[in-house]
Formats: structure tokens, C-alpha cells, sequence
């Protein structure tokens, strides 16, 4: 099975003010955001990673180039790792949503909501499960290692899904900004190796060729 290293993007703005960027243009990294990717390329430039896909928010692409340019690698943009679709609530702050009567159902039932005017869990869960599953069936050598940056809330569906979870129980995970989740996946199931981790990967092979 090829391993999936499932990484979220550094610190924005939009995450240190509690604002939700969701979809929205221009979110960039911040400086601890841009040293959190320097950090991420620095620990993976000699893991034998075979190709790089990146969600198109510049948080992404931005988190990604250093990983790509060490590892000399083109990011592979996929529209399909896109954050969610928050509708209405782009732009908001978690804390006045956090007040409001259908916030428990985002924490407790996520599988019951949808976004104002924007996507469900399911239908987030659904494409984000099948983007990756085509990235598995390109590399499906068993020591292919893929690196795949985008969001916080997809990566935590990604694990639900590949492990078999309940979609109301993703929200136990974590996933920091600039942390790397490592799942082996295949047609036989799948293997949380680690979740929610800050460099050094000690756990990671190294490139016998250097």
C-alpha cells in the first residue's frame, strides 16, 4: 500500500484571528505559517516522496512549494482538496458562531448539517475520499510516498474515512496547522501511522539514493 502524508497548511491570518477562510482568495500564510512549510520541506527534502498534490488555496500551494522544491517536485494542483464549502459562514468568527444553536450540531452530529448555502460533511467527506483514492490508484507501488497538502477539517474525514470511523466522531481528531498525518491505504484497507505530527519524521524512509 502507498503512504499518504496528509498535510494541513501553515498559519494564516484567518486561523490566529478564529476567522473562517474557508474558500476565500488571498488567505496567505503568515510568518509563523511560512516557517512552518520552510520547517515541513527542511524534515521531508529526504523522504523518497514520488509527487506532491496540493488543495489551489494560495495557504496550500504556499505550504507546499518548499516540500516540492527540495524533493524537485511540480505540485499537482487537484480543485477536489479544496477546503469546505462554508457558504454563508466564510468570513465568520468561530466565536460568534460558537454561540449559536447549530454550532452543537457541527461538534456533536456533523453528519445531520450543512452549511449555509455551501456543502455537508457527507458531501466534503465523499470528495475528498475520492480524490485521494484516485491519488492511491496512480501510486499504488507499495513504498510509493505521497504527499498531499490541504485542510484540517478534510484531512480529519479523510482519516474517518479510510479508517472505517463514524463521520460523527471526526471531530475527536486533531490536525495543527503545519502538521503531517501518515496513512498507509489500498484496496486491502488502511493504517493510521501517525496523526496530527510535527516535524522531525524519524518514522519516515529516507532516500537510500542520498
Amino acid at each position: 500500500m502507498p503512504l499518504l502524508l496528509l498535510i494541513r497548511h501553515g498559519e494564516n491570518e484567518y486561523v490566529k484571528t478564529g476567522k473562517m477562510a474557508g474558500r476565500l482568495p488571498g488567505v496567505h500564510l503568515n510568518e509563523k505559517g511560512q516557517k512552518q512549510a520552510q520547517t515541513l520541506g527542511d524534515a521531508l527534502k529526504d523522504v523518497p516522496i514520488k509527487a506532491i498534490y496540493s488543495s489551489p488555496l494560495e495557504r496550500a500551494i504556499e505550504t507546499a512549494a518548499p516540500i516540492a522544491s527540495a524533493r524537485k517536485l511540480q505540485i499537482i494542483q487537484e480543485p477536489d482538496l479544496m477546503d469546505a464549502d462554508i457558504g454563508k459562514w466564510q468570513g465568520r468568527s468561530w466565536r460568534v458562531l460558537s454561540l449559536t444553536k447549530v454550532w452543537k450540531i457541527v461538534q456533536h452530529a456533523p453528519s445531520r448539517f450543512r452549511f449555509p448555502e455551501g456543502e455537508s460533511f457527507p458531501e466534503i467527506q465523499t470528495r475528498i475520499s475520492n480524490v485521494l483514492e484516485s491519488i492511491i490508484k496512480k501510486h499504488n507501488k507499495p513504498h510509493d510516498i505521497v504527499a498531499v497538502v490541504f485542510h484540517a477539517d478534510p484531512i480529519k474525514l479523510a482519516v474517518s474515512h479510510f479508517l472505517g470511523l463514524p463521520l460523527d466522531n471526526f471531530q475527536r481528531l486533531s490536525c495543527d496547522t503545519g502538521s503531517l498525518t501518515a496513512i498507509h491505504a489500498g484496496d486491502s484497507g488502511a493504517n493510521l501511522i501517525k496523526l496530527n505530527q510535527r516535524p522531525p519524521f524519524e518514522f519516515l524512509p529516507k532516500d537510500k539514493k542520498k
